[in-house]
């Protein structure tokens, strides 16, 4: 049961709420040198949308494309490449909340920029 999913939820400027995207510590090397390129998320609805961009460590991370899966997709293929030894490990992080929808996020890392010296 592969699907693609449309935009709901996510990062609202202005005023609003902006949603950062959670990592478990392990994963976060990982993600921002760039070796970590998707997550399985298991949520009620979805917080993030595809191209935008979400807050971690000191850069971001912007959404390249989501996929509602069933739980019977996550492979120990997927499991190794979102970063985890395998479909348990990555089960034992992602179901923790009340959320029974699976999505792969596909996604890349967007170090901070560099501060530019202040002409004068």
């Amino acid at each position: 049961m592969r699907r693609d999913v449309g935009v709901r939820g996510g990062r609202r400027l202005g005023s609003a709420k902006v949603f950062p995207v959670v990592f478990t510590k392990r994963l976060r090397e990982g993600v921002c040198n760039g070796s970590i390129t998707c997550s399985v998320r298991i949520w009620k609805r979805l917080h993030v949308k595809v191209g935008g961009r979400y807050q971690m460590e000191e850069g971001e991370i912007e959404v390249d494309s989501i996929e509602q899966i069933a739980i019977q997709d996550i492979t120990h293929a997927l499991a190794i490449e979102s970063g985890f030894l395998g479909v348990i490990d990555l089960l034992k992080v992602a179901k923790h909340g009340p959320g029974d929808n699976v999505y792969l996020v596909r996604f890349h890392y967007i170090p901070p920029r560099t501060a530019r010296p202040k002409l004068r």
